[in-house]
């Protein structure tokens, strides 16, 4: 393996176990804040794109035609707006496990994606293992139907905001490498943060929230919302673009399974979330399903686009 596949694996690895933590802190800032998502995402987008802008005062200039910021506009959307802001809204709607759980199927959404625009093909053990994760996703749901009610529980709408999250992230990872490889991450990142915090600002001012409710935030969750600004948004997103230069998209989306395995130990650990048996059972179905759908699947890196300065 080459010191520049070595460098992407790493990223991607990283930036998994941010995500991982990152579960468990934002389920504590969902709780205890009062926080709409869109303010706490208006939040992250402008510390997290501020930090861009400074740091790219002191990287190397890049030209990025009009062409490609129309394209930045759309990767923006996909990559920052619509994931953050569905996450956001999921964490207070699900628990930790549940969450975890459900977010490994992000490979398998990514791997369909790269079918498309990638021309990969589609085999039967790639509609198999989609069979048996949709199994373990719908026992999750009619469990959270079933179940109901509880403040601790997963609610259906929760799953979908879920869904939500996974399948733009996955349009992200699958079809913006091209465009991303052509860019330094600093030149890409600091125009998808300002998209996404101009996109955002007219959400939060008619969110009805009160700047004065700041106050009242417990300092414990205030330290939540700086590691959920500069670890989950800044550093994260600055380690993905290398991984996504570097190897597959698909191979970017399997590093997701550090994420349940953090999330799940922190939650437990924490006492924020327990294990069932059925949510066992329903992530066995799961991890079936990934792991037959990633054995038709071939894991070769790809060749990295040549910049375009």
């Amino acid at each position: 393996m080459s010191k520049d596949i070595t460098i992407g694996h790493l990223a991607c690895a990283a930036s998994y176990v941010i995500f991982g933590i990152n579960v468990v802190v934002c389920r504590d800032i969902a709780n205890e804040s009062g926080i709409p998502p869109i303010v706490l995402f208006t939040m992250r987008s402008a510390v997290a794109g501020l930090l861009f802008w400074i740091v790219s005062l002191f990287s190397p200039k890049e030209h990025i035609p009009t062409r490609d910021l129309l394209k930045i506009f759309g990767a923006a959307i996909l990559g920052i707006f619509l994931p953050q802001l569905t996450f956001l809204h999921a964490i207070a709607l699900t628990t930790p496990v549940d969450l975890s759980i459900l977010s490994t199927i992000t490979p398998i959404l990514t791997m369909f994606v790269a079918a498309i625009f990638l021309k990969e093909p589609i085999t039967w053990k790639k509609i198999l293992g989609v069979a048996v994760s949709f199994g373990g996703v719908l026992w999750l749901i009619l469990q959270s139907v079933i179940v109901g009610g509880g403040a601790s529980e997963t609610k259906p709408m929760g799953i979908v905001f879920c869904f939500m999250n996974y399948l733009t992230f996955a349009l992200y990872l699958g079809t913006c490498r091209p465009l991303i490889s052509r860019y330094s991450v600093v030149s890409s990142m600091k125009w998808m943060f300002l998209v996404s915090f101009v996109i955002s600002i007219p959400f939060s001012l008619t969110s009805g929230f009160e700047v004065s409710a700041l106050d009242d935030v417990p300092v414990l969750v205030w330290w939540e919302i700086a590691f959920m600004i500069f670890f989950s948004t800044f550093v994260a997103y600055y380690l993905i673009p290398i991984g996504q230069q570097r190897i597959r998209p698909t191979l970017v989306s399997m590093y997701g399974y550090l994420q349940p395995i953090i999330a799940i130990t922190a939650s437990i650990l924490s006492g924020m979330d327990r294990l069932t048996v059925t949510k066992v059972l329903a992530a066995l179905l799961v991890f079936v399903g990934v792991w037959v759908v990633n054995q038709s699947r071939a894991a070769e890196s790809p060749k990295r686009e040549p910049k375009q300065n």
